[in-house]
C-alpha cells in the first residue's frame, strides 16, 4: 500500500511538471499549437519582376529615460559579462538620434495573399541573463529555437492574449523548439527566475517585418505594388502608423519619429 501511494504521488508530480513546462520539459514539443498544415503555399505569391520595397529609419526626439542598472549579484556568471554594468533596454537611443528595438511591419494592404512558412528557424537566445534579441518577429507556424547559452536555470514565459501561453524551464545549456499558431503583435516574454529579463515577439502571417538596430534602420523588401499601412511599435512609446503606396519596382524611404519627454 505504501509503495502504491508513493507511485501515485510521483506520477502526480511528473504530470504537474509536464503540464507547466518545468524542469526543461520535452524540448521539441510545441505547446502553442501545431504548425499549420494543408493549404499553405509552397512558394511566395509575389512576382519579383514587379516587387518593390519600403525602407527607412526610426528617429527619436526629446529626452529618453536614463537606462536603469540591472542588479545581477545573484548570478555572478552573468554579472561578469558586463564590466561596465548591465542596463535595461526599455528605451535605447543611439548617438545619431535613432531608436532601437522598434518593430516595423505591414499591418494592412496584402489582401488575401498567403505566404509559405519559412523553413529557417528563428532564434531566441539567453546569454548573460538577457534575451537576445530583445524584440524579434516570427511567422505563424515558423519554428522558434529557444536557447539557453548561460547554462544556469532560465524560465521562458511568453504571455500572449491570443496564442496559447507556455512556461518553459531550461536548467542547463540546451535548445527547445516552439511555434505560435496565430497572428499576435506583440507578445511580452518574461523570466520568472530573473525578473529583469524581458523581450517581445511579433507573430505575423507574412514576412514583412523588421526590427531597428543601432542605426535605427528597417527594411521591408519584396513587396508587391500596392498601398500599405505600416506600423512602427515600441514597448514604451506605443505605435505609429503610416500609409505608403509603391508602384512596380519602386522603393520608398520613410521615417517615423518618436518623442520623449
Amino acid at each position: 500500500m505504501q509503495l502504491h501511494k508513493l507511485f501515485v504521488a510521483l506520477m502526480a508530480v511528473f504530470l504537474f511538471i509536464a503540464a507547466c513546462g518545468g524542469g526543461g520539459g520535452a524540448p521539441t514539443a510545441p505547446p502553442s499549437g501545431d504548425t499549420p498544415g494543408g493549404g499553405e503555399p509552397a512558394t511566395s505569391p509575389v512576382d519579383p519582376a514587379t516587387a518593390g520595397a519600403i525602407t527607412g529609419k526610426v528617429l527619436f526626439t526629446g529626452t529618453a529615460p536614463e537606462p536603469e542598472p540591472i542588479l545581477m549579484e545573484a548570478e555572478p556568471e552573468c554579472q561578469a559579462q558586463y564590466p561596465d554594468g548591465a542596463f535595461t533596454e526599455t528605451a535605447v537611443v543611439s548617438d545619431d538620434g535613432t531608436l532601437q528595438n522598434v518593430f516595423v511591419y505591414v499591418k494592412e494592404g496584402l489582401g488575401d495573399l498567403k505566404f509559405p512558412v519559412p523553413t529557417e528557424s528563428a532564434l531566441l537566445d539567453q546569454q548573460g541573463c538577457r534575451y537576445h534579441p530583445h524584440v524579434f518577429g516570427v511567422q505563424v507556424g515558423q519554428e522558434l529555437i529557444i536557447r539557453n547559452s548561460d547554462g544556469i536555470l532560465h524560465n521562458i514565459h511568453p504571455m500572449p492574449t491570443i496564442n496559447r501561453p507556455f512556461n518553459l524551464g531550461q536548467p542547463v545549456k540546451m535548445d527547445s523548439k516552439r511555434t505560435f499558431d496565430k497572428v499576435e503583435v506583440l507578445i511580452p516574454i518574461a523570466c520568472d527566475v530573473h525578473e529583469w529579463m524581458s523581450g517581445y515577439a511579433g507573430v505575423l502571417d507574412h514576412p514583412y517585418f523588421s526590427v531597428t538596430g543601432s542605426d535605427g534602420a528597417f527594411s521591408l523588401p519584396n513587396l508587391p505594388p500596392g498601398t500599405y499601412t505600416i506600423v512602427a511599435w515600441h514597448e514604451l512609446y506605443g505605435e505609429q502608423t503610416m500609409s505608403v503606396t509603391i508602384g512596380e519596382k519602386e522603393s520608398k524611404e520613410i521615417e517615423f519619429t518618436f518623442e520623449g519627454n
